[in-house]
């Protein structure tokens, strides 16, 4: 199993979880984050006077699947997010050793 995580902009959500859904993938996790790579944030104003925001809103999406499924997802992801922007983000995939279901105590892929 692979935690595939993605880092993106939190106008994006939308698309990726329809293209999601679209490849048969309904469980997911969001969060809410900030962040800055290339991008280095950006230089607003408020009443008036200037500042600079280097921890731009993002948004993390964290998926769980079967190592068949990874290369799928990943393509789903980075389509869905991509602007070719700077900022549009970053996929991270992570081994998952075990993944157990509270309710019923299924273990590995079941659980998913």
């Amino acid at each position: 199993m692979k935690k595939v995580e993605c880092i993106t902009r939190p106008l994006k959500l939308d698309a990726i979880k329809e293209a999601l859904s679209a490849i048969g993938i309904i469980g997911m996790t969001v969060s809410e984050v900030r962040g800055c790579g290339q991008q280095k944030g950006r230089t607003e104003k408020y009443r008036g006077t200037e500042y600079v925001v280097t921890l731009l809103p993002k948004i993390k999406v964290e998926v769980v699947v079967a190592d068949s499924r990874v290369e799928d997802v990943v393509k789903a992801l980075a389509d869905s997010a991509r602007t070719g922007e700077i900022g549009d983000g970053k996929i991270f995939v992570y081994s998952i050793e075990e993944a157990v279901r509270i309710r019923t105590g299924e273990r590995g892929e079941q659980a998913l």
